[in-house]
């Protein structure tokens, strides 16, 4: 199935009218009410909320659609007023959404003082010395992403120094990080 002119003419007429997307779909055929309901969203059309109360009036005349077109009109004049404040925060939170991109390889578990070798824990305190403080949104992928603090506070903050390729620290924080499994349990005892 294919989105024809007239088939989007179609769609756009019978929601105009207030159709449901399942009533839509079935007088179109060959299609799903999610469907109807995608190809509304994208076409932008409205929500009915505020342009359809009059046009949902014809079907009121009718003896089956009756009950259900009466008990839907009720609440929407009431969620009316409620609506502009909706219809506006879409607006500022579209702009707001942003590409989602992959970090790469996750970040491994830090170890514990006890677990650093001391000439390691030295060569990191001279490096920290050097760091760049970098925050959170001044990361990118070629930055050391150790991080330095307690994340509740204002002094945390990110080593940011040039990153080893493949790694997300740089050389001292990597060499904390990426220990041997047997040489971290000697250090434990």
């Amino acid at each position: 199935m294919s989105w024809t002119d007239e088939r989007v003419e179609l769609l756009k007429k019978m929601w105009g009218e207030g159709q449901s997307a399942s009533q839509i779909a079935k007088e179109l055929g060959g299609v799903t009410r999610n469907a109807v309901i995608g190809k509304v969203h994208r076409l932008g059309l409205s929500n009915r909320a505020t342009g359809a109360s009059p046009a949902k009036a014809e079907p009121k005349e009718k003896p089956a659609p009756a009950p259900k077109a009466e008990a839907k009109p009720k609440p929407t004049p009431k969620t009316e007023p409620a609506r502009p404040a909706p219809a506006a925060a879409p607006k500022p939170a579209t702009p707001a959404r942003r590409q989602i991109i992959p970090a790469g390889q996750p970040l491994p578990p830090q170890p514990s003082a006890n677990e650093i070798s001391p000439e390691a824990l030295a060569k990191v305190n001279e490096v920290e010395k050097k760091a760049k403080k970098l925050t959170l949104m001044e990361l990118t992928e070629k930055t050391c992403k150790w991080p330095v603090g307690d994340p509740a506070t204002d002094d945390f903050w990110f080593c940011g120094l040039p990153a080893e390729a493949g790694k997300p620290y740089c050389e001292a924080h990597v060499g904390v990080a990426f220990q041997p499994m047997s040489s971290r349990r000697d250090r434990r005892r």
